[in-house]
């Protein structure tokens, strides 16, 4: 038997004062998973899974379909069971299917015990309908074979216009009907549908990085839908869905705060690049541009794309911070071998620091989704052709001379001529007041998700508290016993932390070699 609820299907009528429709919402059917997630096998059967299928318009519910993956951790407590908690990884367009399955490493027992546990693939990711711009692996891969993930010759900046405009093309091509229906409003009205499909009255919710637009924007619309939100590594709702180029240039900026505040640091602990570490990164990276890749003693090659790509992943984590002083100490030495000797650098370090690269076999299926671009490319406005992308690059690269250009031909480059029409994109107002406040959690030293942004999220939420943590790394959850602690006397009791609170993470930087 389906119950009967009544679903805003569309919220512009709904604020204009039509009454919404009454939709007929099927309970979902739960079966054994076809996969574990990791999940030991004495714990496997608290753990169930599902398809559930979704209008692909809602506009028009009674049309195609499309089916949203999910899998559930039981509540520990059936009998003292609040609800679901959904959770979302970020992204845009990371699978959250298996986030059930990790949920003891950053939920603490009482949440677990209280709440089933749903991670889900939002609509056109991973085990759900995908988004496909590419129908084998090896014209994905030839589209952007030959581009630098920082373009600074003419050649290379010809070879990323043309890379962009081919893979636009792709998913114009091969998108079909969901490269128009993958904005962040599509999403909170599937998730809207999952939430009444479980049989919860009001939505429980946790999302990190782009998630918390996910949060925002479901508090947004359906407020009166909204029991907790907590939303950990902040994006700027307003700003990100009204000025896609601005977002992203203050996004940038933090990556270079966050990179400036890590050789403070580094300088403070003594790392391996100390003394003068922010003088001997700049001289590096400035090396690298003139006189082009460095050869290491163990025969690594490092090049300019080398030194910031690695630099930007590592951000992400403190726990590799010793190791990345490390990296940048070794290429120092060999870009200046008159000003310091050769630094060793293990096959062991290079490999955490950066991702494995594998090539795939001929002619093999393309199993990838592209919900990253689509999702952000029907939210974020970027009113700038491809042809003005370099004239952006050398302005990002003035005011912030490590990240600036490379991050410039992001979104900013693939959204230019984006051949998806979203018509239903939420871009506010984001002041509905929620019966209880969204949780804000904001690192001070976040690179992606910089701290401004968990202020602006806090300030434009009609109901909000926010949660500062005095650390590096993107989000913090399962790193903070502070917050860890905050987050589940919330979830379970709907009781927030002080005003002004602070919390710290558990490991300091530079702590862990």
């Amino acid at each position: 038997m389906g119950r009967l609820v009544a679903v805003a299907l569309l919220v512009v009528g709904a604020v204009a004062g039509v009454a919404p429709r009454a939709l007929a919402v099927p309970d979902v059917l739960w079966h054994e998973c076809a996969e574990p997630g990791g999940v030991p096998e004495a714990d496997r059967g608290r753990f169930d899974c599902a398809e559930y299928a979704v209008p692909l318009d809602h506009d028009h519910p009674g049309a195609e379909t499309i089916t949203i993956a999910m899998m559930r951790r039981a509540a520990d407590d059936r009998d003292a069971r609040i609800g679901s908690l959904f959770l979302n990884p970020g992204g845009p367009g990371a699978s959250g299917y298996l986030m059930a399955a990790a949920a003891p490493v950053f939920l603490e027992p009482e949440v677990l015990r209280r709440f089933d546990v749903i991670g889900f693939d939002p609509r056109g990711v991973g085990r759900s309908t995908p988004l496909r711009c590419f129908t084998t692996q090896e014209e994905a891969d030839g589209v952007f074979a030959n581009v630098v993930s920082v373009p600074v010759t003419p050649e290379q900046v010809r070879e990323a216009i043309t890379a962009n405009r081919t893979y636009e093309r792709s998913c114009g091509r091969n998108g079909g009907t969901l490269l128009d229906h993958m904005s962040t409003a599509d999403v909170a009205r599937d998730l809207d549908l999952l939430r009444a499909a479980v049989g919860d009255p009001a939505l429980n919710y946790l999302g990190f990085s782009y998630g918390t637009l996910l949060g925002a924007t479901y508090a947004a619309m359906f407020p009166d839908r909204t029991r907790a939100v907590v939303l950990d590594g902040n994006v700027d709702p307003a700003l990100r869905t009204t000025d896609g180029l601005e977002h992203d240039r203050r996004r940038t900026a933090g990556f270079e705060l966050a990179l400036d505040a890590y050789l403070r640091t580094c300088d403070e602990v003594g790392c391996p690049l100390a003394p003068d570490s922010r003088a001997k990164f700049d001289a590096t990276r400035e090396a690298l541009e003139l006189s082009g890749p460095v050869t290491l003693p163990s025969g690594y090659v490092i090049s300019r794309d080398d030194l910031v790509t690695t630099t930007a992943g590592a951000l992400y984590r403190p726990a590799l911070f010793t190791r990345l002083a490390v990296f940048f100490a070794a290429v120092y030495a060999a870009t200046h071998p008159d000003r310091s000797a050769p630094v060793p650098l293990t096959a062991d370090t290079l490999r955490d620091l950066t991702a494995a690269r594998i090539d795939p076999r001929r002619d093999s299926p393309y199993t990838d989704d592209d919900a990253y671009a689509a999702v952000n490319c029907a939210d974020k406005p970027f009113p700038v052709p491809l042809s003005l992308v370099p004239r952006i690059a050398e302005w990002w690269d003035a005011e912030m001379p490590t990240f600036g250009r490379g991050l410039s031909w992001g979104d900013p480059a693939t959204c230019a001529d984006w051949p998806g029409r979203s018509t239903d994109r939420f871009t506010g107002p984001w002041t509905a007041r929620t019966p209880n406040p969204a949780l804000v959690v904001g690192n001070r030293h976040d690179p992606a998700t910089r701290h401004l942004f968990a202020e602006a999220m806090t300030a434009e939420l009609g109901n909000a508290h926010l949660l500062t943590v005095d650390a590096f790394g993107h989000c913090i959850l399962g790193s903070s016993a502070c917050v860890d602690r905050a987050v589940a006397e919330y979830l379970v009791d709907l009781r927030l932390p002080e005003p002004g609170r602070v919390c710290e993470p558990d490991v300091a930087p530079f702590a862990v070699g």
